[in-house]
């Protein structure tokens, strides 16, 4: 069987699942890894094949997330391949990824938060599009919950302003209308008027948020964006998940109900957005020895 054929087969039905370009890379990553070390030591794709390439990378200093990671990716294809009777049995049904030590999410504090979006409104006006964009940006994180990735392919045609609406698309091309508030709503009813048409260009595209060159923002800018500000307030070095996190954490904090939370954030299931709960109930065991005299 020619493995590396098999791999574009792969690549060409995750595609077609409508996956990520960069979790289709992560995939064959680390398939050609798999590959690599059969090829290495002339061995077929068996069960113990799969088992001693995760005890070689677990000899050569790969955490647990890179083992599950790897784990996923293996079973997956070995899947494939079983659908498509290129192999008699799928020995990856009975590979076991390592368990992962799960711990809480990190979640920027409210008044944290306060300082980005001061610095950023002070930085947000008609001579600085760029600053302009930026609140619009990070509001828009903030209030929705939604990925950067997410963010990034918003046009203008997915804000409903009247409704204060806005539609993204998500993993799996799923599409979800998420709502944001008043602050939100001004800074992007801002850029759009007075930033968007500083940097639009004859071909710009549809996207709400333009670089200065007028082309559509990418991840990478967005990213970085999250990253410098919250690495200026005490939540410290920090993502964008880190944002997604927080506007979660917040909202059960402040009495939404876990499941509209599920349906925000665009989760399949429920058990991975109770997580949240555990920060929550954790702030308010923090709360309580604070503040109640009988604690």
């Amino acid at each position: 069987m020619d493995l590396e054929a098999e791999l574009t087969g792969f690549v060409a039905h995750l595609a077609s699942r409508g996956t990520s370009s960069n979790t289709q890379k992560a995939y064959l990553a680390d398939l050609r890894d798999l590959t690599a070390f059969l090829d290495d030591k002339k061995r077929e794709l068996d069960l113990e094949s799969l088992r001693d390439w995760m005890w070689a990378l677990s000899e050569a200093g790969a955490t647990k997330t890179t083992l599950a990671r790897k784990t996923s990716s293996a079973k997956a294809f070995t899947n494939f391949l079983f659908e498509r009777e290129k192999i008699e049995s799928d020995p990856g049904l009975r590979l076991k990824a390592p368990k992962l030590d799960r711990g809480l999410p990190k979640v920027a504090t409210e008044k944290s938060l306060d300082e980005i979006f001061n610095r950023l409104q002070f930085l947000a006006t008609t001579d600085n599009p760029a600053g302009m964009r930026d609140l619009c940006a990070f509001e828009l994180l903030y209030a929705t919950g939604m990925r950067v990735s997410e963010l990034a392919g918003v046009d203008l045609e997915d804000v409903d302003y009247s409704r204060a609406l806005v539609r993204v698309t998500g993993k799996g091309n799923k599409q979800r209308i998420l709502p944001f508030g008043h602050s939100a709503q001004r800074a992007i009813e801002a850029w759009v008027r007075d930033g968007r048409e500083q940097y639009r260009t004859d071909s710009s595209p549809s996207a709400l948020l333009l670089t200065s060159r007028g082309k559509r923002v990418g991840v990478r800018q967005l990213y970085s964006l999250v990253a410098q500000q919250l690495a200026q307030t005490p939540t410290g070095k920090a993502g964008p998940h880190t944002l997604r996190h927080s506007a979660a954490t917040h909202l059960l904090d402040h009495g939404a109900d876990l499941r509209a939370v599920q349906e925000i954030l665009g989760h399949a299931s429920l058990a991975t957005t109770q997580i949240y709960t555990h920060v929550s109930v954790d702030r308010l065991r923090k709360s309580f020895d604070q503040a109640h005299p009988r604690a």
